[in-house]
């Protein structure tokens, strides 16, 4: 298959955008070199929430394990293009379990319909099984699942990270909260050795009140700080701070902060942002933007294995890193082709309603 290449990036950097589109991941995968990407970016399918009409598609497989698999699969051809001091961001929504009884045949397999409306030729869909410990209502828990079977394949689990959507989707349910979040997982390559690339510095956020209000008062050591010296503890001023951490004592004793900000924490609050245009669900760019900056330099290669709309595609060329997408469905090609450039949707997708958005945790 041959590939399309973007290039140059957009604006006045030299970055490239390689789309694969119309392929099974994994063949597309095969393809690529070793050790040629610096960081993985990605969400693939939900597990359930639709059929898009395409064999080999993943997502719509029997049981959650089947799903889980299907995963693992892609994920060590991850492992061989992705280098060892490289990262992997994987984003996943969890799925309900719903009743059999009520269920009906897609692709070969029982779901129950959504009750809303159906987005162009994509089908929506909500689980429906027995087996596996799951019962009717049960939240699956399927973005531990992959993560443990991950991690047992080798990867470093290193964090989990929580999407908090101050928008979220509502949901016609009373027995439960509406669902507000969901994980990104934070992967290291198998073969790091638990050591990798992160820049901590490109995601620093601003201090907190609290910190800036005990900084002004003029805050000072009681005692002196223990700082590590050749492997070992020693009772000295540390007139730095410390690579990673957000504050730090100058050579006077004087409680400072580091200018650059604190440490990034691990709920990120960031709202839900369709791209006009898309009849599928599109992770916001400023949830993708921390996981580039932080696990790709500049001027090197972010991949995202589920491309979609390449919405990791024109946050990566924007911040002058190059990116390869792949995905199995042709037909998104011309709208991540329009993505990656900051252009319009083609006239002939039909933007998402809100009233035709999925309710996805519902397990009436």
């Amino acid at each position: 298959m041959e590939p399309v290449l973007l290039s140059p990036g957009i604006g006045d950097n030299r970055a490239t955008a390689t789309l694969y589109y119309g392929q099974d991941v994994r063949d597309t995968l095969r393809t690529l070199p070793e050790a040629s990407v610096h960081t993985v970016c990605t969400s693939p399918p939900y597990f359930g929430l639709r059929d898009y009409g395409k064999d080999g598609q993943i997502g719509l497989e029997a049981t959650p394990d089947k799903f889980v698999t299907a995963l693992v699969e892609v994920f060590r051809e991850v492992k061989r293009v992705l280098r060892d001091d490289g990262t992997l961001w994987l984003n996943l929504g969890d799925s309900y379990s719903s009743n059999p009884a009520t269920g009906k045949k897609i692709g070969g397999e029982s779901y129950r319909g959504s009750d809303t409306a159906t987005l162009n030729t994509d089908q929506q869909c909500r689980v429906a099984f027995r087996g596996d410990g799951v019962k009717a209502k049960d939240l699956i828990g399927i973005p531990w699942r992959v993560a443990f079977a991950l991690q047992a394949d080798g990867w470093y689990l290193r964090q989990d990270i929580v999407w908090a959507k101050p928008n979220p989707m509502p949901e016609s349910v009373t027995d439960r909260c509406t669902k507000a979040h969901e994980y990104v997982f934070l992967f290291a390559h198998p073969d790091s050795g638990g050591k990798y690339y992160y820049d901590a510095d490109a995601i620093r956020e601003p201090h907190s009140e609290h910190a800036l209000a005990a900084l002004a008062r003029g805050s000072r050591l009681s005692d002196k700080v223990c700082v590590p010296t050749g492997g070992h503890f020693a009772k000295a001023w540390n007139p730095q701070f410390k690579k990673g951490h957000s504050n730090y004592f100058d050579a006077d004793g004087n409680r400072t902060v580091n200018p650059l900000g604190r440490n990034r924490r691990s709920v990120w609050s960031v709202p839900t942002a369709p791209y006009q245009g898309a009849h599928f669900a599109t992770w916001p760019p400023e949830l993708v933007r921390p996981m580039v900056l932080a696990g790709c330099p500049v001027e090197g290669t972010v991949l995202d294995p589920f491309s979609g709309s390449a919405t990791t595609g024109m946050v990566a060329l924007q911040e002058g890193r190059n990116y390869i997408g792949c995905d199995l469905n042709p037909d998104y090609l011309p709208l991540a082709e329009r993505r990656v450039r900051e252009e319009p949707a083609p006239v002939d997708i039909e933007a998402q309603d809100e009233g035709d958005a999925l309710d996805l945790f519902s397990d009436g």
